[in-house]
């Protein structure tokens, strides 16, 4: 339970910051949400045409926030997985596209080349995989745990037990009917047993 929380809430860290991160610099101090979600899916790479807002990276970061919303819901790791992979995926075709454009990637002091909402949509990706490692899922909790240690039922015919064939139950386990030598709801009379010498209950 307190990791399916935990899990929980670290997924919708994840998400958030996935979502938040096209409104934050990305490369030179050009938002996110200005670069087009087709250019990323083109040979000569990113261009400077600005993008309409659903139609830039913000949008596979949508799909990949309500696809944690119904992982958390529907408690299901593989589906908050999903969603931090679509995250990861988008921000490294990015930054290979740009790459293309620019002919490499730069970092300095001075704000130029990669910007915050790059590592801001990176590591709601990573927060989204740890997110889904922590979740237990459907199976774990106490009713899934109950099924684990329940011992095994017995086929049916299995005469196994704790006595073999030819061994009698000790004293205690047997039937006090069995001291009339007859089974109840039997005719057929049946093997009486004898009380053990000084045996006085």
């Amino acid at each position: 339970m307190v990791r399916n929380v935990l899990g929980s809430v670290l997924a919708l860290i994840g998400a958030a910051a996935a979502v938040w991160s096209p409104f934050r610099a990305w490369y030179d101090g050009r938002l996110g949400r200005y670069y087009r979600l087709g250019d990323l899916f083109s040979g000569s790479g990113v261009t400077d045409v600005r993008a309409a807002l659903f139609g830039s990276v913000l949008l596979p970061f949508v799909v990949a926030a309500v696809v944690t919303l119904a992982g958390i819901l529907l408690r299901s790791r593989s589906l908050v997985a999903l969603a931090g992979v679509i995250v990861l995926a988008f921000t490294v075709l990015w930054m290979v596209r740009v790459g293309q454009a620019e002919s490499g990637l730069t970092v300095d002091s001075n704000g130029n080349g990669l910007g915050v909402g790059v590592a801001t949509a990176f590591g709601g990706g990573v927060l989204l995989l740890i997110a889904a490692v922590l979740m237990r899922g459907r199976g774990g909790g106490r009713l899934g745990r109950d099924r684990r240690l329940r011992p095994a039922e017995p086929e049916p015919g299995d005469r196994s037990g704790p006595y073999g064939p030819g061994e009698q139950a000790p004293y205690e386990e047997r039937p006090r009917e069995w001291e009339s030598g007859e089974r109840p709801g039997s005719d057929a009379p049946t093997a009486t047993w004898r009380r053990p010498p000084g045996d006085q209950g």
